[in-house]
């Protein structure tokens, strides 16, 4: 499924449009510009002063001046990291999440009458988001947590032991900026060829692993490779795994990979990338970061945060 994207053509970020009265201020002097409407005032507390007390259109005025910042804070941090523009905002998560299901010719015997994790590369929706995953581990970038916090780009980690056991505080960090680490096996063997005890194992062994270091056991897991049979299934689901997204496009530094055959993403779909470095390829972290967003940006796509609909 090897398909090489040409380069991106380099774009400008677009200058920061001219901002309506109460847009351009910051909300601590909006309460002083001429777009301020009638304020209440109330007593102090146990001081019978008067406290001035946001009116409707002031609280209005101070929302699009935290709007008008943050949008100059990201049109900064998107040029910061050499990107061609701001990354889209995704749109909130569903009030009611939709059902996945195993994706047709995913499925394995007995997959739903032995209520087995769905296998898929797709989340439903109709919104123009895809979701970023990363896998492994290898590669431990202090710069990419910075790249990825100041343009507030959610994306899960799909972990293996053997990978991150040098360095679990790297991954903590990022769960703590607010990302999911997930399970991804204990040494990322080739699951099929295993049997049903030694896939339980290498499972259930990196739950154990991620509840000691992370403070609790996924119900998420990628199975290395995407590859699994029956036996993958019944043991991630004896170890608590309800999910196993694989992916529909997986992206380098120098180009993408399609699933489909016409070569294109669609809304919803699973984006893979690794944590690799200039060891493994021809280039970093932050640059195929940047490939990845400029692509998904210019393309109408927000990035979504996929534990947001399961």
């Amino acid at each position: 499924m090897r398909a090489v994207v040409q380069k991106d053509k380099k774009q400008s970020i677009p200058g920061r449009a001219t901002l309506g009265c109460g847009v351009a201020v910051l909300a601590s002097a909006a309460l002083l510009s001429g777009c301020a409407g009638p304020a209440e005032t109330r007593p102090a507390p146990g001081q019978g002063g008067p406290v001035h007390v946001l009116g409707p259109q002031d609280r209005l005025a101070a929302e699009h001046a935290r709007q008008a910042a943050e949008h100059a804070r990201l049109v900064a941090a998107a040029r910061r990291w050499g990107l061609d523009r701001v990354p889209l905002t995704p749109p909130p998560p569903p009030k009611v999440k939709p059902e996945i299901t195993a994706r047709a010719g995913f499925e394995v015997a007995h997959q739903e009458d032995w209520d087995l994790p769905p296998v898929f590369t797709t989340i439903p929706t109709k919104q123009k988001i895809v979701f970023l995953t990363i896998d492994d581990g290898s590669e431990k970038d202090p710069d990419f947590l910075r790249m990825m916090q100041d343009l507030k780009i959610p994306y899960t980690a799909f972990l293996s032991d053997y990978l991150v056991k040098d360095d679990y505080g790297y991954f903590r960090t990022m769960q703590a900026e607010g990302h999911t680490l997930n399970n991804h096996t204990l040494h990322h063997p080739y699951l099929p060829g295993l049997s049903y005890e030694e896939q339980k194992d290498e499972i259930c062994g990196m739950q154990k692993i991620m509840r000691k270091q992370f403070g609790k056991a996924p119900t998420v897991m990628r199975f290395p490779y995407g590859n699994y049979n029956q036996d993958s299934l019944r043991a991630a689901k004896a170890c608590g795994i309800k999910y196993a997204p694989i992916w529909n496009e997986e992206v380098f530094v120098d180009h993408w990979e399609y699933r489909e055959d016409d070569q294109k993403m669609r809304r919803g779909d699973i984006v893979l990338t690794h944590f690799r470095g200039r060891s493994e390829w021809n280039g970093t972290m932050i640059d195929d970061m940047r490939r990845f967003l400029n692509k998904v940006t210019r393309e109408g796509y927000a990035v979504a945060r996929l534990e947001d609909y399961l």
